[in-house]
């Protein structure tokens, strides 16, 4: 389906926001008691399985996708200058072999986490969306595909770490400033999604504890 992550964006500007207390960190989900009820499922393309799983004795989600695209979000606010760093652990057991984060054509990812900015005005909504990248590069940021509002960061990239789960730490504020120039506004949903819509490929990936850190 073309365009997944602007009729994401548009969901979430458009959903109630749910605020949070002030703690040094949010939990988003540790999957220890079942998937929370608070991540609701959007699907663009059939239905990318989300399932809850055991793996290497970690509660997780399974998502497996063969030529679908769905994803889960978790409405959240919070002032990511207050609350900036971003910490998940994930594997995936495969990439895309047609996977290319720089065309229409290759926007299929095993793994990525959206990091979503509403606004007010859809057309001001933004996103982070940290990739396991197919091809592209690690470290490297690009404009998503069909949106300039939505970059996107290869947090690991290619085959060579597959089968491995490795946690991942980024700071949300500190992303946000050096790829669109500004500091963001309040966060206001945490995402999850593995498609293969596009390129219609098959990939397994598993999602462990996602959270939130305020700063001391």
């Amino acid at each position: 389906m073309k365009a997944k992550i602007t009729i994401f964006l548009f969901i979430i500007t458009n959903c109630y926001i749910q605020s949070w207390a002030a703690d040094k960190i949010i939990i988003i989900d540790n999957f220890k008691n079942g998937i929370s009820a608070n991540w609701e499922e959007k699907s663009f393309s059939g239905k990318t399985k989300y399932s809850l799983d055991t793996e290497q004795d970690r509660s997780c989600i399974k998502a497996v996708s063969k030529g679908t695209a769905s994803g889960l979000f978790y409405k959240i606010d919070f002032d990511p200058e207050q609350y900036p760093i971003i910490t998940w652990s994930w594997k995936v057991e495969n990439i895309l072999a047609k996977g290319d984060a720089k065309t229409k054509e290759g926007d299929d990812y095993a793994a990525r986490i959206y990091v979503v900015f509403p606004s007010f005005f859809f057309w001001k909504t933004r996103a982070i969306n940290y990739i396991w990248a197919n091809k592209l590069p690690k470290e490297t940021s690009v404009p998503n595909a069909y949106t300039s509002n939505a970059m996107m960061i290869a947090v690991e990239s290619g085959p060579e770490l597959t089968g491995q789960w490795l946690t991942e730490t980024r700071n949300i504020h500190e992303d946000f400033k050096n790829l669109f120039g500004e500091a963001p506004p309040k966060v206001g949903a945490i995402a999850i999604m593995t498609d293969t819509d596009t390129t219609g490929e098959l990939a397994t990936a598993y999602y462990g504890p996602i959270s939130i850190k305020g700063i001391d």
